[in-house]
């Protein structure tokens, strides 16, 4: 398919199925309901995940305890691609997939993306498509198969498997009529659109294996894995999950889980249709949170070599308390009630570069399965010395794109908006 055909494709894909998302609420959700004794929102059979709470007191920071309710899913899904030659140039199997979070539905994601409950059908419904690749044995060959994290503030510990796997050029692919094969350039132009490659795509894509340039970085690997580890030792937070009935702060309505003061997010409902889905009609609820999110990172070239100034960043979700994330990753509306100290470092340049420095910007979904109009702007911004120095704040470390990719070979490294933005090296969106 040529990259020009993109659009006219998704459109019939759109017009073939019937979508439908429509608010519902809470209390009346199909399947979900408010436990008696915690009073979490769960689904019946016990599976998919449920909305519970969070109580969270870090070391430092500008603020250094909170609760608030987070997304309990302890089941591992699959998130990955399948790689075939064609004419000797390797294509990769893009699935047109509507989410019911997306603003716009419809986004091209992996050919597997499924949580555990939804590819054993605990639904009751069609098998997902594709699954026997990634799942079967000795079908594909494996590039990819790493755990990493989601969402580190609305996600408790949560991990999917990120995979890439490639059959031999004369496995013949039945291809269904909402998958079509692109090759990475191609995947390169179009995560310069705005919502159009998903979460999910741009984290398996991160985890692609890249050869490593003989370049000489301001930290050895070692070095830089020795400060990671620095950094994630001697952070005392502690972290536990607590009843959603407990968490302070926060009301239940009719409709809604939510602040008093209208901050951060809330937790919705919405009823669901979607005819290209292993199930297609079913309630549920998401997190949507209050106003679009910044992602950036900064980036100098040192010694003629491109470092990305990574931030050792703390969320409530990790499993291990903290994970490389962009130097800038921030909703600007949660902070404005702050003084500008205690703000996050760099926050001003990333919401208002210079426009001549700025060598990549788009407007990306974040997990539409579980987050209602969840965007971020996502840039890569050059400074200098003046803007970013080589001595950088305290949880800030210049790492080159090769030392952070290879770290994505290892889970709970790079959290997932950075591999947003490693997405785009990789697929050569951004030239740094």
């Amino acid at each position: 398919m040529r990259t020009g055909e993109i659009d006219d494709w998704l459109a019939g894909r759109a017009r073939a199925h019937r979508f439908r998302v429509e608010r519902r609420p809470l209390g009346a959700l199909d399947g979900w309901s408010f436990a008696d004794d915690t009073g979490n929102l769960v689904h019946h059979t016990g599976r998919f995940f449920s909305v519970e709470g969070l109580t969270a007191t870090l070391g430092e920071g500008a603020v250094r305890s909170w609760q608030q309710p987070v997304i309990r899913q302890p089941e591992v899904g699959i998130l990955g691609i399948l790689a075939k030659e064609f004419d000797g140039v390797l294509h990769f199997l893009l699935q047109a997939k509507m989410e019911p979070g997306n603003r716009n539905l419809l986004q091209l994601s992996p050919t597997v993306q499924a949580t555990r409950s939804n590819y054993s059908t605990v639904h009751g419904g069609s098998k997902v498509k594709y699954l026997e690749y990634f799942a079967g044995a000795g079908r594909a060959r494996v590039h990819t198969d790493v755990l990493q994290s989601e969402h580190g503030s609305w996600f408790y510990r949560k991990a999917n498997r990120n995979m890439l796997v490639e059959v031999d050029s004369s496995t013949e692919i039945p291809l269904d009529d909402d998958f079509c094969w692109l090759t990475l350039g191609q995947l390169g132009e179009l995560l310069h659109r705005d919502n159009l490659v998903n979460m999910d795509a741009r984290t398996v894509i991160a985890c692609f294996p890249q050869p490593r340039p003989a370049t000489v970085a301001l930290l050895t690997d070692a070095e830089l894995r020795s400060w990671f580890t620095v950094e994630r030792s001697r952070h005392d937070v502690d972290i536990r999950p607590i009843p959603l009935d407990e968490v302070e702060g926060w009301q239940r309505g009719e409709n809604t889980v939510e602040r008093a003061d209208g901050r951060y997010f809330r937790v919705v409902g919405v009823r669901v249709e979607a005819g290209s889905r292993e199930v297609s009609a079913w309630d549920q609820p998401l997190f949507e949170p209050v106003g679009t999110g910044v992602t950036a990172f900064l980036y100098r070239r040192l010694g003629g070599v491109p470092h990305l100034l990574v931030n050792a960043k703390v969320e409530a979700g990790f499993l291990d308390t903290l994970e490389l994330a962009p130097t800038v990753q921030a909703n600007p509306g949660n902070w404005r009630h702050l003084p500008a100290e205690d703000r996050p470092p760099f926050l001003d340049l990333a919401l208002n570069p210079p426009s001549d420095r700025v060598r990549y910007a788009a407007t990306h979904s974040e997990e539409g399965g579980r987050f209602l109009n969840a965007e971020s702007r996502y840039l890569f911004i050059e400074t200098d010395e003046s803007q970013t120095p080589l001595q950088p704040p305290p949880g800030y470390q210049w790492a080159t794109p090769g030392q952070l990719g290879a770290l994505t070979a290892h889970g709970h490294y790079v959290n997932v908006q950075a591999r947003t933005l490693l997405s785009c090296v990789n697929t050569g969106a951004v030239q740094l």
